[in-house]
């Protein structure tokens, strides 16, 4: 497999950043402004946009991370979401640079997807006590989790609009996957999309004008990956949505935030099976 781990415009025009024989998935895009975050074989990647390659970021004893991780706004942080002691997804937090994890979720499994404007909150998809897979958020230190999104038969992504007064998620219900968002105290929640698609994985982006979310073809189940996938725009206000970006792809491509700190721009993997000319 080739993972091309790429960047585009707000007009789909798409520069391929790195091309790796092997499976990389999930880019952030690093608080400096000059480098992508992405993970691959467990482990989480750093890669310098001026000399693009994998620059290991060390994580301590998680060795099983999945590609739910991300920075925090204050660029301190890395939020990592890793197997390797409960067995199940558990998100914790490690500095920027590396170093040992500090446990934030009590409860398994749970998969970051953001954090809070102001880094004190995170906000992810988990399961509880047998039920569903909905989206939470809680405090750094584990406590005051909430659950935001009941009623639903399943709810992933999870993440903050820049000025904190919305959650975006998407949800299922009676077999549909659309865009909605809900406030971070669980209050009117709002469909966004409604279409035939299968939509998933919604990103604010930083500057508050945009939404980007991958759509999935009708009838898809799940998010996995090896599918044509759109990546669509849509106002953050709501609103018709445009495509940007048609790629082979879904699972990894844009599961976490992967906007530049601008807005300008934002992060993708796309894959195949071979390298091409």
């Amino acid at each position: 497999m080739i993972s091309e781990l790429c960047i585009s415009d707000l007009a789909g025009n798409v520069e391929v950043v790195l091309a790796h024989q092997g499976h990389i998935e999930a880019p952030n895009w690093h608080p400096d402004g000059q480098s992508l975050i992405v993970n691959g074989g467990g482990r989480i990647w750093r890669v310098p946009l001026a000399a693009p390659a994998l620059d290991p970021i060390p994580t301590g004893f998680a060795v099983r991370n999945n590609n739910d991780h991300g920075p925090s706004p204050d660029g301190k942080w890395l939020a990592i979401s890793d197997s390797t002691l409960t067995g199940a997804s558990c998100i914790y937090v490690v500095p920027i640079g590396g170093g040992e994890p500090r446990r934030v979720t009590r409860d398994c499994p749970s998969w970051f997807h953001g954090w809070s404007p102001v880094g004190t909150r995170v906000v992810y998809p988990g399961a509880r006590d047998g039920g569903p897979i909905l989206i939470h958020a809680c405090a750094l230190d584990g406590s005051d989790e909430r659950c935001l999104s009941p009623g639903f038969d399943h709810a992933d992504g999870g993440e903050f609009t820049p000025d904190g007064a919305w959650i975006w998620f998407n949800g299922e219900r009676g077999g549909a996957v659309d865009i909605w968002r809900v406030r971070p105290n669980a209050a009117d929640l709002q469909r966004m999309t409604d279409d035939a698609s299968v939509n998933w994985f919604p990103h604010p982006s930083p500057d508050g004008r945009h939404i980007l979310y991958l759509a999935y073809p009708p009838g898809t189940k799940g998010h996995p990956g090896g599918l044509d996938v759109t990546l669509r725009l849509m106002p953050q206000a709501g609103g018709a949505a445009r495509d940007l970006v048609r790629l082979r792809g879904g699972q990894g491509s844009i599961n976490v935030p992967c906007w530049a700190p601008d807005g300008k721009r934002f992060a993708f993997m796309r894959f195949h099976d071979h390298l091409r000319d």
